[in-house]
């Protein structure tokens, strides 16, 4: 998409200049504000001690300007082929005085804007394909705020039964797949009493929902060519107003699920001078369900090998090694992330702001396969700050 693309985006959409950019990397720009305030532009910053109820707080919260519900997945076909799967639904609120603001002639709001990812990657073939869509709170695009029902034209996810959920997906006329994930492990909740910090600003936070592992069954359609699908995947859900502390420039981010049972998930927040932000974070999901966490300065993530978009010519860390704390006085562990495929480059809001997010096998420091990952990496094809 060109910028007079993206500028005709935000003109049909009524997003003022930046604020479209913001939302799509979840890193609204935010003004000075008191520290003690429970608000940001009229949006609401996550506090401790919230108490979550199901199914209400599966489904979207209005008060909080940025919002997504994030599914990826490692999956095999009947035939034995091996694939990757990305979904990702994003609300974005805008400005507080426009959220009554509705044409009724067209029955679209002003209020939210809903963007969509989708990605499938077909590993033997080495073919990598995502697709994304942009539409206003509408008739084709919405939210529910009572349990979760979220959809962005024919793709969507829904809870179908207590913990079980349906996820609808493709890309363009070449792939699609119908999903339903049934959690192994019990919902965690990430952070601090119930906050997730990323950066010393206190509206940079989030309420971060997870369900570490789900098992997966479907169908996965190719043409005229279907297939049964089994696997296994994360899935996140989180709440914010804002993401990006002053002084980063992005975000590496991990999970990952071991044989074992157990899981992690790591951020590394980066910040513009290149050093690891202090509110970066790791935390180890244990066979048991509990979380345990652990601050930036028992982090260490190293780069190990780079690939270079031939699109954005961005260069990102595709294979990295996490070497991270035991848990209960156990030995720290090194776990080394390669990716199943070397291109799995998102275009970002049609290449204006690329990011790389794919699938990846983990292995041990005896080179032994132990799992499979996600990472995610922003801000490599410029400063998100900047695009701001």
């Amino acid at each position: 998409m060109s910028i007079t693309a993206v500028r005709l985006v935000r003109q049909v959409l009524g997003i003022p200049g930046s604020r479209l950019v913001a939302w799509v990397l979840l890193a609204s720009s935010v003004r000075a504000a008191d520290p003690d305030a429970a608000a940001v532009d009229g949006f609401a910053i996550p506090q401790p001690g919230r108490t979550f109820q199901f199914p209400r707080d599966h489904g979207s919260h209005p008060e909080f300007r940025i919002e997504w519900w994030y599914i990826t997945g490692h999956l095999t076909t009947a035939d034995g082929a091996r694939h990757g799967m990305q979904a990702t639904f994003f609300r974005r609120a805008g400005a507080r005085a426009d959220l009554t603001a509705r044409d009724a002639s067209t029955n679209f709001a002003s209020d939210e804007v809903f963007l969509a990812h989708m990605a499938w990657l077909d590993v033997s073939a080495g073919r990598f394909r995502h697709e994304e869509r942009l539409n206003r709170r509408g008739w084709d695009a919405s939210a529910a705020t009572q349990q979760l029902a979220v959809r962005n034209g024919n793709w969507s996810l829904r809870e179908v039964g207590a913990d079980t959920f349906e996820l609808h997906g493709g890309i363009q006329a070449e792939v699609s797949w119908k999903l339903t994930l049934h959690p192994r492990k019990p919902l965690v909740i990430f952070g601090t009493n119930g906050v997730s910090r990323k950066a010393v600003e206190p509206w940079a936070a989030s309420h971060y929902l997870t369900f570490p592992r789900l098992d997966v069954t479907g169908e996965w359609r190719r043409g005229t060519n279907s297939q049964a699908v089994r696997g296994e995947a994360w899935m996140d859900h989180e709440l914010s107003s804002s993401q990006l502390g002053a002084g980063q420039a992005g975000w590496d981010w991990a999970c990952v699920q071991l044989r074992d049972g157990r899981e992690l998930m790591a951020y590394r927040m980066r910040r513009e001078d290149g050093t690891t932000d202090p509110f970066s974070t790791v935390a180890w999901i244990g066979r048991d369900g509990l979380v345990r966490q652990f601050g930036s300065d028992r982090l260490t993530w190293k780069t190990t090998g780079r690939w270079r978009s031939p699109r954005s010519k961005a260069e990102y860390p595709t294979t990295v090694m996490l070497e991270v704390p035991g848990v209960d006085g156990g030995p720290g562990e090194s776990l080394r992330l390669e990716p199943l495929a070397a291109d799995q480059e998102l275009s970002g809001l049609g290449g204006f702001i690329p990011y790389w997010e794919g699938a990846c096998r983990v292995l041990d420091s005896n080179g032994r396969e132990i799992g499979s990952a996600f990472l995610e990496m922003t801000g490599y094809a410029g400063s998100l700050r900047k695009a701001l």
